[in-house]
């Protein structure tokens, strides 16, 4: 994996746990609005679809990046829209990019031969 796919990859990781986060205090906000006289949801709304706009254009790039299957490309695009879909994605991305490590590791070191 190069570094570019790398910084792509981990650029959706980073952005999938706040947008999840912001996803559900935005459904909490919803709730709130209608049985109480609390109103934050254009805060939270504006602030749900900044990052929401940023994990799609990550997506798109880490998408492009890593030549993923048209499968893995929309198990993380649905992952975003479910409201704790990006917990799912960060875990595992992660566990994708400590694996693309462990590979390029065994490469240089001799174990594993690429073709």
């Amino acid at each position: 994996m190069d570094l570019k796919t790398a910084s792509a990859l981990r650029r959706l990781r980073l952005v999938s746990a706040p947008e999840a986060v912001s996803f559900l205090l935005l459904l909490v906000c919803s709730v709130l609005k209608r049985t109480t006289e609390f109103n934050a949801v254009p805060v939270m709304g504006a602030i749900h679809g900044v990052l929401f706009i940023l994990y799609v254009i990550f997506w798109l790039d880490a998408w492009n990046r890593s030549k993923w299957s048209a499968g893995t490309g929309l198990l993380y695009f649905v992952l975003s829209v479910l409201p704790t879909g990006g917990f799912f994605a960060e875990r595992k991305l992660k566990r994708e990019a400590e694996n693309a490590v462990i590979a390029s590791r065994a490469r240089r070191e001799g174990v594993v031969k690429t073709s």
